[in-house]
């Protein structure tokens, strides 16, 4: 009885809303030459929408002079639907969807609203990329529009390429462009970045030339005060030295005067030190670089130019763009593979180019070591010119790590059935008795082969996990695939 009794009274409701007889309000719709006249009733309106509760009260009008309003910015087609409260979103066009979430925006049909932005975003995002510059538009016209201003957002960090193809960059809001430019994840390298806010402060003061060589001081200043909120928010250090002499040097006028000459000594000399405010890296194309539980991009980074000997000897290193020539491919991980000797040259042996990384248990410390030769079972030691192992005090702090290369080469390595991944006495991880497939019950760090102590104490430690990566290089890679 009660299922029939709401819905007897829902058809009521529809029924007042075509009442031609007891309205006591007009709403005029559209503009010339769409334009139509609804007659409604107050009540129904005033709780229906803030907005035309406020409009309506706003309105001194005796009680027997029936009330009238314009709504010029809504079809009369769309006020239709959102009169009634029933659209079939099936068998609409994304674009009459649009308008009718434009139109509740407008109503303060906040329910409505969110419904159709969440419609949208789930059901129609292919429609949604075609017509970013519309989706992009619409969205920050509007403060109510979070869930499409949130989507345009990502989309532009995601996608940077096909924004700079269907919206003018120069367009961009500046409450759009400071959100786009403080993500980490920005797809873009950082000298891109740099030169599209430089377009678009240009854009925003068409009296300047292109070129700053002809800028006066009084030019530099209008610059500077146009993105005053968007020039600490660009990671300068992330830049090569050849960017940096190039496209940033010119406009140093633009920049905090300490800011740049750090940035100058971060280049000439490489015994300065960074200060604690410097932005990082932006990650780029992480997919399928590694799939770690134990370090960041930042150290995958850094490592890829230990090896590579790219900037080893500068303190910036880790500011600079991330470096990511080689994928990362998982050989073992002790939680899921065990801790035995045996499981380590089942699925280690005989590949080359592996990188370790040892969590210890207790702290947030991470040790580890490259080897570009090979694993063996053979008691024996290895001998290679380009090993090295190293330490970071966690995975978040990547800024002082301790890198130490091999000095004595033939006795960079060392095999054994017994024996983990072991780099001397400098790093080793064995089996005390003779049973290998015992899980590892001595780790030790102790400073013979290599040129420092990774550890501040030397001597046992235990380990809470481990990996081991085979290093592959991207054209390798795509090599193979192709």
């Amino acid at each position: 009885m009660s299922n029939q009794f709401f819905s007897r009274l829902s058809q009521n409701y529809i029924e007042i809303l075509d009442d031609d007889e007891y309205y006591d309000i007009t709403i005029e719709v559209g503009e010339d030459p769409n334009v139509k006249i609804f007659r409604a009733h107050m009540i129904i309106l005033c709780y229906r929408s803030p907005f035309l509760r406020r409009t309506i009260s706003s309105r001194n009008n005796n009680n027997d002079i029936i009330a009238h309003i314009k709504l010029p910015n809504v079809s009369p087609e769309i006020f239709q639907i959102i009169l009634k409260g029933t659209i079939l979103l099936n068998e609409q066009e994304p674009s009459e969807i649009l308008k009718v979430l434009i139109a509740a925006d407008e109503l303060l049909l906040q329910e409505l609203v969110d419904y159709l932005q969440g419609y949208l975003i789930k059901k129609k995002s292919g429609w949604m990329e075609q017509y970013f510059e519309l989706i992009y538009q619409t969205g920050f016209q509007s403060n109510s529009l979070l869930a499409l201003q949130q989507y345009c957002t990502n989309f532009m960090a995601k996608f940077p390429e096909k924004i700079f193809k269907s919206l003018d960059f120069t367009s961009l809001s500046e409450k759009s462009l400071l959100s786009l430019i403080k993500r980490d994840d920005l797809q873009m390298k950082e000298i891109e970045i740099w030169e599209h806010v430089l377009k678009w402060g240009l854009e925003k003061n068409p009296t300047l030339f292109p070129d700053p060589t002809t800028w006066s001081d009084n030019d530099f200043e209008i610059m500077e005060n146009t993105l005053q909120h968007y020039l600490p928010l660009i990671r300068f250090f992330s830049l090569s030295s050849d960017e940096f002499i190039q496209k940033v040097h010119p406009y140093k006028k633009l920049l905090n005067h300490q800011l740049y000459e750090e940035l100058l000594n971060s280049y000439l000399n490489s015994s300065s030190e960074p200060n604690d405010n410097i932005l990082l890296p932006r990650y780029r194309n992480i997919d399928v670089i590694i799939d770690s539980r134990i370090v960041n991009l930042n150290i995958v980074s850094l490592i890829s130019r230990w090896i590579d000997k790219k900037d080893t000897e500068s303190k910036y290193a880790y500011a600079r763009e991330l470096y990511l020539p080689y994928i990362f491919k998982l050989l073992l991980r002790g939680s899921q593979d065990g801790f035995t000797p045996k499981k380590f040259h089942e699925l280690c042996d005989d590949k080359l180019c592996t990188v370790t990384f040892i969590k210890i248990k207790g702290t947030e410390e991470i040790i580890g070591g490259y080897n570009p030769s090979i694993w063996k079972s053979s008691d024996e030691y290895g001998k290679t010119k380009d090993s090295f192992i190293f330490s970071f005090k966690n995975k978040d702090n990547f800024k002082d790590p301790i890198l130490s290369y091999i000095k004595d080469t033939n006795r960079a390595l060392y095999y054994h059935k017994r024996f983990g991944p072991t780099f001397d006495s400098d790093l080793l991880l064995c089996v005390g008795e003779k049973d290998g497939l015992k899980e590892y019950n001595v780790f030790g760090c102790k400073q013979r082969s290599y040129e420092k102590n990774i550890r501040d104490e030397e001597g046992i430690f235990t380990i809470e996990d481990y990996e081991i990566f085979q290093m592959i290089k991207k054209e390798d890679v795509v090599s193979l695939i192709g």
